[in-house]
């Protein structure tokens, strides 16, 4: 039982290479599921978030808390899927949402400007040169979107535990290096890294849950004792606010308990990452 998740670029056959992977070892291959979860959050279609999410990060401040919200959607739609086991994710920077869980494989997918230029011309028609442009532009938006809504670099080969390029290997050969490689056991799914997923699960749920409230909260779950830390909030609403978030989340399945810390002191130039520590 294993996690896998692959990252990759328009064109670069990645999307291949997962659901190869996926067919051949029998696991569920996923990526637009996660998009569609989201989209009922945040109560629009999915094709608006399709477009934001292809557009500059800045798209989202359009929303109300929309990069906290969106951060907060996909992760939640991601580990619940996750949780299943034997899963294929290829998609939303999986990686960034699963960094602290230990035993999934990560996997980028790259492949040579020249052959994805062919296949964006070939699909859509168009000269190469415009194929080239579209390519370039998109590959430059993926980029932003992953510096500035996860503050990572998705062309960071340190992020990855293998980056294979599709050219003199094929995607057969890809998704056969992939699969022997998560039957080792550092890819097996064990007791700790289960206990970590539930835990990582919950405490995105109880996020999920607040975020429209104090969108700026960390939230961290352990056995079902959720701690909940908020920024400064102003003193006239502040018990209002503190019995609402305290109340929401204790409606969460899977909640035994609730421990609310509030913050002293905010600085109001710092977005804080909601999933900070979890």
């Amino acid at each position: 039982m294993s996690i896998i998740t692959i990252s990759r670029g328009s064109y670069s056959r990645g999307k291949e290479v997962a659901e190869k992977v996926a067919a051949d070892l029998g696991y569920e291959c996923i990526s637009r599921d996660i998009l569609l979860d989201a989209s009922k959050e945040f109560n629009i279609p999915e094709i608006r978030l399709i477009r934001a999410l292809h557009d500059a990060p800045s798209v989202l401040e359009r929303f109300t808390h929309g990069k906290e919200r969106y951060l907060s959607y996909i992760r939640k739609a991601l580990l619940q899927h996750i949780q299943k086991d034997n899963i294929v994710y290829h998609g939303l920077a999986g990686h960034y949402f699963l960094l602290n869980i230990p035993g999934v494989l990560k996997i980028r997918i790259t492949a040579d400007m020249e052959e994805r230029i062919k296949e964006e011309a070939k699909r859509e028609n168009i000269s190469e040169e415009k194929a080239l442009y579209i390519l370039k532009k998109d590959d430059d938006e993926r980029r932003k979107w992953g510096l500035g809504i996860y503050g990572i670099d998705t062309w960071d080969s340190r992020l990855y535990d293998m980056v294979l390029h599709i050219k003199n290997l094929t995607v057969e050969n890809a998704a056969e290096l992939i699969c022997q490689t998560v039957q080792k056991p550092n890819f097996k799914t064990s007791p700790e890294s289960k206990k970590i997923l539930n835990d990582s699960l919950l405490s995105a749920k109880v996020h999920a849950a607040i975020v429209t409230i104090s969108p700026k909260t960390i939230v961290a779950a352990n056995d079902g004792i959720v701690n909940i830390g908020t920024a400064e909030i102003p003193l006239d609403v502040r018990n209002d606010i503190s019995d609402k978030i305290k109340t929401t989340a204790e409606k969460v399945e899977g909640v035994k308990e609730v421990i609310l810390a509030m913050n002293k002191k905010t600085d109001n130039h710092h977005s804080v990452n909601p999933f900070h520590n979890i």
